[in-house]
């Protein structure tokens, strides 16, 4: 594998305008591109808008999803990394011709679609479909797979994403800044947003507190350092319906090291260069190696009756 350039972006979507959305992708697709950057990704419904969605009823949920690869969307994706010959990272909702609905994060390059990975915890609408699979596509002789939010929340998801071969993970989300049980969470005022070009100090403590940045430091470089591989989050900034997002869309290489991250409250990315080297000599690489499944294997894979809670949603929003 030669090295590889990737970028990841943050941005502030807009609820349900596929065409606007779509249209910050390709600027910053286009900016990405002319630096260099071979991949871009951005966050998850980064197409669709993503909060709003707990609102919606299946016939507007329908409305809303498209088909994947043919549908208008995707076609228009790869339009875009035609133009800018770059590999673009992106998410919607998706519908079958069965009226099933999906919650997917696709890769597309300039020949057409690369990947589609169906998030396998879903929870902003009760009428989406888990997906039931791993996802593992190349990019430039990179083994790579796709985790989104909840997803990367669940460990297993990352060690199996890895030992099928996954060098890079993308992790596309819509998180932080909102309630938990854990101490500290909690929403950030959207009143410090509005202000954010006169009191930028104020927004900066909420969003790099525990309330955001601080509690994915807990987690997000232990997912990269145990499993030895590259993990590319995403995440939006600004308000996403009427949630305010804090970005932190970064980079972290196999020793859990930051590698690039976004701290702009603009429309931006970052980029880092991927070198295999890193992926030999991590930690990750060895202790994989060491693994002793026999010792596991039935405790890890017996019976077990799955049980997802979110505890911002509350019940009237799921309905």
């Amino acid at each position: 594998m030669d090295k590889i350039k990737i970028s990841t972006a943050q941005f502030e979507a807009k609820n349900a305008d596929k065409a606007y959305n779509l249209s910050v992708i390709e600027k910053l697709a286009k900016k990405a591109s002319e630096e260099g950057s071979d991949v871009i990704a951005f966050h998850e419904c980064s197409i669709t808008g993503y909060t709003f969605a707990r609102h919606l009823n299946k016939e507007q949920m329908l409305d809303l999803a498209e088909f994947v690869p043919n549908g208008e969307s995707t076609q228009k994706l790869i339009e875009i990394a035609s133009k800018y010959n770059i590999v673009i990272l992106a998410g919607l909702f998706e519908k079958d011709e069965n009226d099933n609905l999906y919650k997917p994060y696709i890769c597309v390059d300039k020949n057409g679609s690369i990947a589609k990975h169906r998030k396998i915890h879903p929870f902003i609408n009760p009428y989406l479909t888990p997906g039931n699979g791993y996802t593992i596509f190349e990019i430039n002789g990179w083994k790579c797979g796709i985790l989104i939010c909840y997803d990367n929340n669940i460990i297993e998801n990352v060690r199996a994403t890895t030992l099928l071969g996954a060098n890079i993970i993308f992790m596309p989300h819509v998180t932080m800044c909102t309630p938990s049980s854990r101490p500290g969470a909690g929403f950030v005022d959207t009143k410090l947003w509005q202000n954010r070009e006169t009191d930028p100090t104020s927004l900066r403590l909420e969003f790099d507190g525990m309330k955001g940045r601080a509690w994915l430091m807990k987690w997000l470089p232990a997912r990269a350092y145990d499993n030895g591989i590259y993990a590319i989050f995403s995440n939006p900034i600004g308000m996403d319906d009427d949630q305010l997002k804090n970005g932190c869309s970064m980079i972290i290489d196999p020793f859990g090291d930051i590698l690039a991250e976004c701290r702009s409250f603009e429309d931006s990315f970052v980029t880092a260069t991927i070198t295999p080297e890193k992926l030999s000599n991590a930690g990750g690489n060895r202790y994989i190696k060491a693994r002793r499944p026999d010792l596991y294997r039935d405790i890890i894979g017996g019976d077990h009756d799955s049980e997802q809670k979110v505890i911002w949603l509350s019940p009237d929003e799921k309905e």
